[in-house]
């Protein structure tokens, strides 16, 4: 279960998420929104990083691999004698090599950037389209007592659900709202309990 809050300037959503923290809530359960990219750390320190060079890198490789294996296999497989040159040439073998590696940084680089955005998305997350106009949404994740949720590898389950996780998942619902109200949010979105 999500509440979103839309807030028209980043003071009143600084002051929701601290809030929020200070309640009970962990940065793990907070994502901000916004059409302005804030560095990591001005509302929510998210901590996830994702490195697309080494997705890039890692494709262009494999497609190096790949690449030669198409160029030297198929000159090793039909061999064309002319006089005493190399089966398997430098230079062609090189260009294709190139090309392929090329092709495969590029699918890698696209895979890494959707798997970056989580598309596609697998559930309806709330939104507001006033967050496209330049208000800041902040969207809190609610997690019930007794719902089983995937922490961090040595992150203890205290920092990675927070402590307010004893109350119900409507008593937490309606604490957030209320916090997100007394911090000046313009409208709060709310997800239906299951």
């Amino acid at each position: 279960m999500e509440t979103l809050g839309i807030f028209r300037d980043i003071e009143s959503a600084a002051t929701t998420v601290e809030a929020l923290v200070k309640t009970g809530f962990t940065e793990a359960q907070i994502t901000s929104l916004t059409s302005v990219p804030y560095p990591d750390g001005v509302l929510v320190r998210s901590g996830h990083s994702f490195r697309f060079r080494w997705l890039a890198a890692a494709g262009g490789l494999a497609g190096a691999i790949a690449g030669f294996g198409l160029a030297a296999g198929t000159a090793w497989l039909y061999p064309v004698q002319t006089g005493d040159k190399p089966i398997i040439s430098l230079y062609p073998t090189a260009i294709i090599c190139f090309e392929v590696a090329m092709l495969f940084a590029i699918v890698a680089t696209m895979a890494g950037m959707f798997l970056e955005m989580g598309l596609p998305a697998l559930s309806q997350r709330p939104y507001d389209p006033a967050i496209a106009d330049g208000c800041i949404g902040i969207c809190l994740t609610i997690h019930a007592g007794g719902e089983a949720v995937l922490c961090e590898p040595g992150v203890k389950p205290e920092e990675c659900i927070g402590g307010i996780a004893t109350l119900s998942a409507t008593e937490q619902k309606v604490l957030a709202e209320e916090i997100m109200w007394a911090s000046g949010a313009l409208r709060v979105i709310g997800e239906e309990a299951p």
